[in-house]
């Protein structure tokens, strides 16, 4: 990092890219509503069923119902508290699990088997059996979207202290670091990256876990949400479930993004 870099505070960036962030903007605002304009175009003259796709008139109109009554609030709480506490808590253990299997290749090799085992194990599997185990309250969502996030850290945080130059570390070895001095000094400020892309990744396969927990068994939250509206064939109501998961990624993203500017910065 350069010095000017290094002192500079941190402001809005006048380019993305290249280009103004004002402009880009603008397009991606202008894209939403072509897409918008061009679905309700489309059901207005016919080309598209309502009763399959629904009208975003329809979900306007829904998601300001269900927004003034609390429903959709207290259902967008509920999956975001599940998401929040499952994601700090697979994320943090497993980059901690990952980082530490560096200190012990001996263990490193045990566990490599089942490292490659339970990450090609679809997730979503485990889903009945962590729901029988911890009930049907928040606490079956929030072990669900811990354990994925978990497999996910653990992984890619230790692929990223195998990554680390060796160079390095016999350097340091030479100089007489002894192995916690290598990898406080070395092995974690290097994995650095790694560790920013799984908290990346961590942040849909989050949200996967709570909404899978709620599909399965929940009475609120807006997995459930959207699973019931489509049990009722309520199109609208599923737009509305599924914009707000995307919502929800989108400030987890900003989120992300923060912490990650305070990695680096």
């Amino acid at each position: 990092m350069s010095e000017s870099t290094a002192t500079s505070p941190v402001r809005v960036p006048e380019a993305i890219g290249g280009y103004h962030w004002t402009k880009v903007l603008l397009y991606q605002v202008l894209l939403l509503l072509a897409i918008l304009g061009i679905w309700e175009v489309g059901v207005r003259l016919g080309w598209l069923p309502a009763y399959i796709y629904g009208t975003p008139s329809g979900v306007l109109a829904a998601f300001g119902k269900q927004l003034l009554d609390g429903t959709l609030l207290r259902h967008f709480w509920v999956t975001g508290e599940e998401v929040i506490l499952g994601f700090f808590a697979g994320t943090l253990l497993g980059v901690a699990s990952g980082l530490l299997l560096w200190l012990s290749p001996l263990w490193a090799r045990v566990l490599n088997p089942y490292m490659i085992a339970l990450n090609g194990v679809p997730k979503i599997a485990l889903a009945p059996l962590i729901v029988v185990w911890f009930g049907l309250g928040i606490a079956s969502k929030v072990a669900i979207a811990a354990i994925i996030t978990y497999i996910v850290a653990f992984i890619t945080s230790y692929n990223g202290t195998r990554q680390i130059d060796e160079d390095l570390i016999r350097l340091m070895r030479s100089l007489g670091a002894h192995r916690m001095q290598i990898f406080r000094m070395i092995v974690l400020p290097g994995s650095l990256p790694w560790i920013v892309a799984a908290f990346r990744l961590n942040v849909g396969f989050a949200l996967i876990g709570a909404v899978v927990g709620e599909y399965i068994s929940a009475e609120e939250g807006l997995g459930y949400h959207v699973y019931y509206s489509g049990q009722l064939y309520d199109l609208n109501s599923v737009w509305v479930g599924i914009f707000s998961l995307m919502i929800m990624a989108l400030l987890l993203e900003v989120v992300v993004a923060w912490i990650e500017k305070k990695f680096y910065w």
